[in-house]
């Protein structure tokens, strides 16, 4: 029984923060999105502020409302969606933040995972039983070091006097209330990053918490993506001004393949933002990768199951382009990087390849020494052929996922569907079904991500009836086909993996020189 005209979505992501109100059609009727500080207090970290985060947050939902003239007693419900992996850590009673938030792209914690790795941890329990591997990527290494770093953390841990979350649980704790009766909540997805969870039993691994000397009672409670028994209801003196149902939880790449309705096993969806995502859908049993990809839940819809994904994720690509206009001043905005590459399509990037392993090379590879590389530079490259080559290793990296799913699952896509800010970049969407050689297919609302969240809390309430109706809603706005020969795909892609092969170990190199 569908109740309410809309449906609204929380998109907090890396960079910023999207309110977005979506009708029973997938219509965007209104939307605002606030960027927060990054803040890099020495090399290797990233952090944000939490509070920030939540003050742009509360701004983004009163400036949708007031801008879109929506009454909020006409919502429905309201779905989250966030950055994965970045760790917040706060006092329950006071609602604030006991430090600020570790980044997923921060690498602080490199001697954590590295000492698990050397004592054989990754092989024998992380991997098997969360699907990722020993990295700085993931919360917990980035709790443990909190807890270890920060002045009387690890006691006030140890009496219940913390809350741990990464950022959805933190956002829908505040929706809810806060210090007088948030929901402490996360999602199997997000539970998923931790290195926490054990993926096969859909519940915290003892083992491992043990193992980090983390204290169970810092963490939430895991639901399903979809939860037709609420996380909790909005306030009516909150920045929604009225009592809504939260229920729906997402991290952002899950959410994007649920945006996507890649439903079925096998259906698979690139993502386009500060890094690059790429999740197919596995099916309902949880398949490790031999070849340096992540095993994640993809989505829940009720308690205790869920569907899998491969992941292969990618660190730096939108960042890349970010470098280039803010460190290197090379270009003026993002915008204008499609005609700047088309301005030398005929040369390309003139033999030059761009590793952009600022933090390391995340999938496949997972080395944390590698730093990123310009190579095969002559007195011929000009800054066009920089920002071509830009653009190309987005594309390189995406095939390097796609080579190992391959790999792991013996057959190739025959299609991917795409989304995330890039992917309105025509050139960028050609060049990728070039490098590939497969066709690139994107969807007329590419901001998937919050749609995705929205679908899983329409679900809930009953706004939308089944998957079979959010099927029909999902509709094409432009297929690209590959154009390159198989020759030329191939010897230009041997270039790429011999540019990695010098970014590889970057920093071991150095040290033994």
């Amino acid at each position: 029984m569908r109740e309410g005209k809309y449906v609204a979505a929380v998109d907090q992501g890396t960079t910023g923060t999207r309110c977005m109100i979506i009708d029973a059609e997938s219509n965007i009727i209104g939307w605002v999105y606030e960027e927060h500080r990054q803040i890099y207090p020495m090399p290797g970290w990233v952090e944000h502020d939490p509070i920030e985060i939540w003050e742009k947050t509360r701004y983004v939902i009163s400036e949708t409302l007031k801008r879109s003239g929506i009454d909020p007693r006409e919502i429905a419900a309201i779905g989250v969606t966030n950055q994965r992996e970045t760790t917040v850590i706060w006092d329950p009673k006071t609602g604030k933040p006991l430090a600020n938030a570790i980044v997923w792209q921060d690498t602080r914690t490199k001697d954590i995972c590295e000492q698990l790795r050397r004592e054989n941890y990754e092989e024998t329990l992380i991997h098997p039983r969360t699907g990722v591997f020993s990295f700085t990527y993931f919360s917990g290494p980035k709790i443990k070091w909190l807890l270890e770093n920060v002045p009387g953390l690890m006691e006030k841990a140890k009496k219940g006097e913390v809350k741990f979350g990464t950022i959805d649980s933190w956002l829908i704790w505040n929706l809810t209330g806060g210090p007088n009766g948030g929901a402490h909540v996360t999602d199997y997805t997000n539970a998923s990053r931790t290195m926490l969870m054990d993926i096969e039993k859909l519940d915290w691994c003892r083992e491992i918490l043990e193992l980090l000397k983390i204290p169970d009672a810092i963490l939430p409670e895991i639901r399903p993506s979809s939860d037709k028994s609420i996380y909790g209801y909005t306030k009516p003196d909150g920045p929604f001004g009225a009592e809504i149902p939260v229920c729906g939880d997402l991290g952002d790449q899950q959410a994007a393949l649920v945006g996507q309705v890649c439903f079925e096993k096998g259906m698979a969806k690139n993502t386009y933002g500060t890094g690059c995502f790429l999740l197919q859908n596995i099916g309902t049993k949880p398949e490790l990768s031999k070849h340096g990809l992540l095993t994640t839940v993809a989505y829940s819809f009720e308690a205790g199951k869920c569907a899998y994904a491969l992941e292969g994720s990618i660190a730096v690509t939108g960042a890349a382009i970010q470098w280039l206009r803010d460190n290197l001043k090379i270009i003026s905005s993002a915008s204008e990087t499609e005609a700047i590459a088309k301005s030398v399509e005929q040369e390309g990037s003139g033999g030059v390849y761009f590793v952009p392993a600022f933090s390391g090379l995340f999938a496949p590879y997972w080395d944390l020494d590698a730093r990123g590389v310009i190579v095969g530079l002559t007195r011929f490259i000009r800054r066009e052929h920089i920002v071509h080559a830009t653009l190309e290793s987005i594309c390189y990296q995406t095939r390097d996922v796609l080579e190992s799913i391959a790999s792991d699952t013996g057959s190739r896509l025959t299609e991917l569907k795409v989304d995330g800010g890039a992917a309105i970049n025509d050139y960028l969407m050609q060049l990728q079904a070039d490098i590939i050689g497969t066709k690139v297919i994107r969807p007329k609302v590419t901001e998937t991500t919050s749609l995705g969240c929205v679908y899983a809390a329409g679900l809930a309430v009953g706004f939308w009836r089944d998957l079979d109706e959010l099927r029909k809603l999902w509709k094409v706005d432009k297929v690209f086909q590959p154009r390159w020969s198989e020759e030329k795909r191939e010897r230009m892609y041997r270039g790429w993996k011999a540019a990695v092969n010098r970014a590889k170990g970057w920093l071991k190199d150095i040290s033994a020189a």
